[in-house]
């Protein structure tokens, strides 16, 4: 009996893992989604049908995400982003239980601070979206392609640390992506192995 009972247990776990986690992958559609952003209008997918949309998943109590915040590259690759078209949604999945969560008003004033320009900044507070796409770290970014299909997912650059001077000799993966996208040309990376501080669902 107590054997039947570990063994769902397990299985429930498991079930739950790929719900969190096994969602979007590269190649297929992305999923799409309404949630309202950090200044209470609604955001969807579907709304930036016919442009390049890329989905950065942040926490600002994430020492990963201050080395790229602080050292001003997470706003300087959403200007470049920008620059060519694209559209930057930053998201934030941590639940409101969670020591760091920032309502939307301070969640506003951290991005100002850090001189971050995304198009918008959604409130997944219930975790739905992080869910539909797996993301599963601060950061964790998504490129998604005018079709709508996912281009790239993973980290947003080539040194998994939390060292601030390991940004500059860092392969920005999403800059990449993007740039070869935009070309036309097929993606070099089109996944890696996305690094930081768990999303607190």
């Amino acid at each position: 009996m107590k054997r039947s009972a570990t063994l769902l247990a397990f299985a429930a776990a498991t079930i739950f893992s790929s719900l969190v986690y096994g969602a979007a992958s590269v190649g297929q559609s992305a999923p799409d989604f309404k949630v309202k952003d950090s200044n209470g209008k609604e955001q969807s997918l579907s709304a930036y049908k016919g442009k390049f949309v890329v989905l950065e998943w942040t926490n600002p109590g994430c020492p990963f995400v201050q080395k790229h915040y602080d050292t001003g590259n997470m706003p300087a690759t959403q200007k470049a982003a920008e620059a060519k078209g694209a559209v930057w949604l930053t998201v934030s999945s941590t639940a409101k239980d969670a020591g760091d969560y920032k309502a939307a008003p301070d969640f506003n004033a951290w991005l100002k601070e850090k001189g971050a320009v995304p198009t918008a900044a959604l409130m997944d507070d219930d975790g739905k979206v992080g869910q539909s796409y797996g993301a599963r770290t601060t950061p964790h970014m998504f490129v998604i392609s005018p079709e709508g299909k996912l281009v790239y997912a993973g980290a947003i650059d080539s040194k998994p640390t939390a060292r601030k001077e390991d940004v500059k000799t860092a392969t920005n993966y999403v800059t990449a992506a993007l740039g070869e996208a935009m070309a036309g040309k097929p993606i070099t990376k089109a996944s890696s192995e996305p690094y930081g501080c768990s999303v607190k669902y």
